[in-house]
């Protein structure tokens, strides 16, 4: 069973077409963070040009360079912590790459010892592209560190 998140209704439409016949696919046009609320989505600077394409470079976080202020739209936002806890079974594999939004997530993946009920888990940490975000994501190397957490993997790209 796949689970996939994609707040940006461009590429959720694309999502769409491309797994509308795959039943084990279940497609969520939300994103993700440590707690459910409704929260801008930044577009890509770019965006204007093709929605779909610049698509991936959209944020939560208004201050990533990449994205406009001036450009938003509304989204709803689930816990993704708790949605883990609600399926009730072990999770494989947990990709996160939510443009920002990871330290939050992962802080919270750890502090509540989420990641034990998933076998592998691979974040995209940004803080090499928004400096905002390097104190977060060093802390969450220590604490990964300190607590031998051997499943949760960063900047595996």
């Amino acid at each position: 069973m796949v689970y996939a998140f994609e707040p940006n209704p461009h590429a959720f439409a694309e999502l769409q077409r491309r797994f509308r016949n795959h039943e084990s696919v279940h497609l969520f046009q939300k994103g993700v963070w440590d707690r459910p609320s409704t929260m801008n989505l930044y577009l890509h600077e770019w965006s204007d040009d093709d929605e779909v394409k610049w698509s991936t470079g959209s944020s939560l976080l208004p201050f990533k360079k990449n994205v406009r202020e001036d450009k938003s739209i509304e989204v709803e936002i689930i816990d993704l912590i708790s949605f883990i806890r609600e399926l009730k079974k072990p999770v494989g594999v947990l990709k996160i790459d939510i443009e920002g939004a990871e330290v939050e997530v992962l802080n919270r993946i750890i502090e509540d010892r989420t990641y034990e009920q998933i076998r592998w888990i691979f974040a995209e940490t940004h803080d090499h592209k928004i400096p905002e975000l390097k104190e977060g994501t060093d802390r969450i190397r220590k604490e990964i560190r300190r607590r031998k957490i051997k499943n949760i993997h960063l900047d595996w790209i």
